[in-house]
């Protein structure tokens, strides 16, 4: 057992953040979110591959190649504590399916304050996924004593913009090149 199994088995009794839930979508679209797993890389690495060339600009201000298996690794690490990774998954054919990811991770360690960064895949967008990925990273952030979520999204990326503005948490704005930085207070 790794180091989040660990984590999430001592945890899953006592810490809502950890378990599963399922959702209906206004389609009628069955969603599961839940902690990722170790053996989410290859899921993980296909919903990348799915993703359509200007998705992958907008979450990653580049376009770039499929995340290497150190990226793939190092995000599934996780411990839920310093860094979550979340994943929204429907049912496939032979296997769960990953249609969206959202993340924190504390990359200094004072450990108050936490990036955020989410993807979905086009074909789910602007169904609600990223909210309720939201909601889910910031339960776990705040069981874990940290105060501020800070996201960097591209000024052109207005729906992601009124996903964080719709929490109603206090938040900054600055702006840095073509992005704006958000620091939500939870």
């Amino acid at each position: 057992m790794n180091a989040q199994e660990r984590s999430a088995a001592t945890h899953a009794g006592t810490s809502p953040h950890l378990a599963s839930e399922t959702a209906v979508l206004k389609d009628g679209t069955a969603l599961t979110i839940r902690p990722a797993r170790p053996d989410d890389g290859p899921r993980i690495a296909r919903a990348f591959a799915g993703l359509e060339r200007d998705s992958v600009y907008t979450r990653f201000f580049s376009f770039r190649g499929a995340p290497s298996d150190a990226e793939l690794a190092r995000l599934l690490s996780a411990d839920f504590v310093r860094r979550a990774l979340f994943v929204a998954t429907v049912a496939g054919e032979a296997d769960e399916i990953v249609v969206a990811t959202g993340r924190y991770d504390c990359p200094d360690a004072s450990g108050d304050t936490a990036e955020v960064a989410f993807a979905v895949e086009e074909d789910y967008q602007g169904k609600g996924i990223a909210g309720r990925l939201l909601a889910r990273v910031a339960q776990a952030a705040r069981a874990n004593g940290i105060a501020r979520l800070e996201a960097m999204v591209l000024g052109s990326n207005a729906s992601m913009l009124r996903v964080f503005e719709r929490t109603g948490w206090p938040s900054t704005r600055r702006r840095e090149d073509d992005a704006i930085i958000l620091t939500m207070t939870l």
